[in-house]
């Protein structure tokens, strides 16, 4: 452990017996997820040696008028299935001690943060994932004037947890940030009808060349601006990064530089929402360690421009992982409500809703250059620069209908085509895989305390030359019943039914049940789970196929 962190402890240790004995107050949570798992050769489940498997966090936060102290205590005997391997043992996984006023806001230890969209920097967690980048050093944030912020970030990032304890990647982190509120700043902009915040951020990184055969840059830096627009129902934001050379594992350590953009434009009025975006990303993999891959030490967040969807065919048979080496991509959707007591309206109104995103490898023009001489360039990319090469493409559509007081109703349908050679979310298929999803999703209120709701998903592959494409069609069963305010109870069935081969035409049920009560909440599933990719936001992590028990708790306080 770095000098400085132990230097942490130590003065939150020395503090510990003021802080109890003043006033102050304590917040957290605490969370644990325990697993029992049986082996299953239907669905190449194994059971792991240790049978049981433990992942458990308790947080805790301390603030005291500008004084602030936090920790997390995990606990991972062993890491639930699916877990990267980076995580292992019990111990603190995170400490910081602070202060903060009006005008500044210091914080030594760990910490979270993001610039702007977060194309240049993003520490954050995500515990669904087992994603945690959290930077450990020191953050300086100041508050000048009305409307401006200063950011100032220094540290490594973590890496993993390694027998109770964090281990942190190779390189340093150093990042700024600023940005003004111009109608906050200026009183004359006060009533102006446009509002107006500007950004613009850098970052750097610092890592000791460790390669014999090249010269590699030691120090990369990004840097780039951003602006926020309101007119009226109008918004517009936008963002552009550019990256240094920055030769790694991921990118066959060329020396092209790197950049991203994204853009969104929206406009909502009552009963309408429109949104189109936009993203344009080259070479963008950044790292503070150049041989690290997978989700390791990503100091920057590139968004995924497509819809999150929830249902359990759409959402875990065919997810799109953001690609940081490459991508420009386009989202729209549209959402409508039409009025209550009008023709397709009726009683208590109704909602449509159309999403339409696609995803494309950038037109990569090959470079005359030598890759192998002093510069290292092997081709140039411009901005939203598309090549035909399609990642992704999504259109969806949606109603929701409420007939009465008790029963209401949302069909969907989806189509969908995911180029596998890239997203490599299968074994068993090349190319495009095509499939077309429907759901429809019924609820009945019972009374004021009990009420049902049930989903039925299909999903057809469409078929390549005749041939069925990866496992084929799938169809999910979903019935759910609930008595408020407390009690809920599921059953789950997904079937394979379309499997080319008969013997993996296989059922994966899986019963849920759980307990609210305030801020408690306990729930117990046991089933199948079949293997796939689990992703939020365009990130990943692969979870394989499980046949058994889970128990969950969570605990606000």
């Amino acid at each position: 452990m770095p000098f400085m962190f132990k230097t942490v402890i130590l003065s939150a240790l020395f503090l510990l017996p003021n802080i109890l004995f003043s006033q102050g107050n304590f917040t957290g949570n605490a969370e644990s997820i325990f697993q029992y798992l049986n082996s299953d050769t239907v669905i190449n489940a194994n059971q792991p040696p240790s049978k049981g498997l433990l992942n458990s966090y308790m947080n805790v936060f301390y603030t005291n008028k500008g004084f602030k102290a936090g920790m997390r205590l995990e606990s991972y005997l062993p890491r639930i299935q699916g877990y990267p391997n980076r995580f292992d043992g019990t111990g603190i996984g995170m400490r910081y001690i602070g202060y903060s006023n009006d005008f500044i806001d210091v914080t030594l230890g760990s910490f979270y943060e993001q610039f702007g969209s977060g194309l240049s920097f993003r520490a954050y967690e995500d515990r669904s994932l087992g994603y945690d980048n959290l930077m450990d050093g020191a953050r300086v944030i100041i508050r000048p004037a009305k409307g401006v912020v200063l950011k100032g970030v220094y540290g490594y990032q973590r890496l993993s947890f390694q027998k109770g304890a964090i281990v942190h990647g190779e390189g340093i982190v150093r990042g700024f940030d600023g940005e003004i509120h111009l109608n906050e700043t200026f009183k004359k902009l006060e009533n102006l009808p446009l509002d107006v915040v500007l950004g613009a951020s850098f970052v750097s990184k610092y890592q000791a060349d460790d390669d014999d055969a090249l010269i590699l840059p030691e120090n990369v830096g990004t840097y780039g601006g951003r602006a926020k627009l309101r007119y009226k129902n109008f918004y517009l934001d936008g963002e552009y990064i550019l990256k240094e050379q920055d030769p790694s594992s991921d990118n066959n350590k060329i020396y092209n530089y790197g950049h991203a953009a994204v853009f969104n434009l929206s406009y909502t009025q009552k009963g309408l929402g429109v949104l189109i975006s936009g993203k344009s990303v080259d070479n963008m993999s950044y790292r503070s360690d150049r041989n690290k891959d997978l989700q390791d030490v990503f100091i920057n967040y590139l968004p995924s421009l497509n819809k999150t969807h929830t249902y359990n065919l759409v959402a875990t048979l065919y997810p799109y992982a953001t690609q940081p080496l490459g991508e420009v991509a386009f989202q729209a959707d549209v959402l409508y409500t039409f009025k209550k007591k009008s023709k397709i309206g009726g009683k208590y109104g109704t909602t449509i809703g159309g999403n339409f995103s696609n995803t494309y490898r950038p037109m990569q023009h090959t470079s005359t250059i030598n890759p192998m001489d002093s510069t290292g360039v092997t081709y140039t990319s411009g901005l939203f620069d598309m090549s035909d090469s399609l990642y992704w493409q999504d259109i969806n559509f949606n109603i929701s209908k409420k007939f009465s007081s008790k029963f209401s109703l949302i069909l969907s349908y989806y189509n969908i085509k995911i180029n596998n050679d890239v997203a490599k979310i299968s074994n068993d298929s090349k190319g495009i895989i095509h499939a077309n999803i429907g759901v429809l999703e019924v609820a009945y209120k019972i009374n004021s305390k009990h009420a049902l709701r049930a989903e039925v998903q299909g999903l057809i592959v469409e078929k390549e030359d005749g041939q069925i494409k990866d496992k084929g069609n799938w169809f999910t069963g979903l019935i759910e019943y609930t008595i408020s305010p407390s009690w809920f109870f599921s059953f789950m069935n997904q079937y394979n039914y379309g499997n080319p081969e008969p013997t993996k035409r296989v059922n994966y049920p899986i019963f849920t049940c759980g307990f609210i009560k305030d801020a408690t909440r306990l729930t117990a599933s046991y089933g199948r789970q079949r293997a796939g990719l689990f992703c939020v936001g365009g990130v990943c992590r692969f979870v394989p196929a499980s046949n058994g028990l889970t128990l969950s708790f969570t605990q606000s306080f």
